[in-house]
């Protein structure tokens, strides 16, 4: 990293990014290009859970190749200083690297991975999702083997200038 001032070292707020973000971009190869997909994701012990459908273009790259580059952002707000002709933007981020597993186990799926995945959507209650929702999906953890963290040099500022 070039500006290591603004690096996140501390896991308390690498895990603190990663449990307030809502969207997860991992990147996958296909042959000789990347190939990249949003998800909505849920963080639990250096684990991202991720669901899918049973089939596609996804789980034919994973079942190749599970080593992933995944990246999130947390808090980005484009800060616009129009009198100085200028803007900036406000955000922390994360860009690592792990290894996906296919998760097909129901008991995993039910009551450990989807709880995780609400959660961080802040579903509230527990919620009931029943056998055959779950028969039709595909749980992928992906296993957090190293991580970068970085915040804007603007983050602790409270307002716009």
């Amino acid at each position: 990293m070039r500006r290591r001032i603004q690096e996140i070292t501390d896991p308390i707020e690498l895990d603190d990014v990663l449990s307030s973000a809502k969207i997860c971009r991992v990147a996958m190869m296909d042959g000789d290009k990347p190939y990249i997909i949003p998800f909505n994701y849920g963080y639990k012990d250096k684990s991202i859970y991720i669901h899918c459908a049973l089939q596609g273009k996804k789980l034919d790259l994973l079942n190749n190749h599970h080593h992933v580059c995944f990246e999130v952002e947390d808090s980005v707000k484009v800060i616009k200083e129009k009198e100085l002709g200028r803007c900036s933007t406000r955000y922390r981020s994360i860009i690592g690297y792990g290894d996906v597993e296919i998760i097909m186990d129901d008991h995993e799926r039910m009551n450990e991975a989807l709880k995780i995945l609400m959660g961080q959507h802040d579903w509230g209650s527990p919620v009931d999702y029943g056998l055959e929702s779950v028969k039709r999906l595909v749980i992928l953890k992906l296993k957090i083997t190293e991580m970068t963290g970085k915040r804007s040099s603007n983050w602790n500022k409270t307002s716009e200038h």
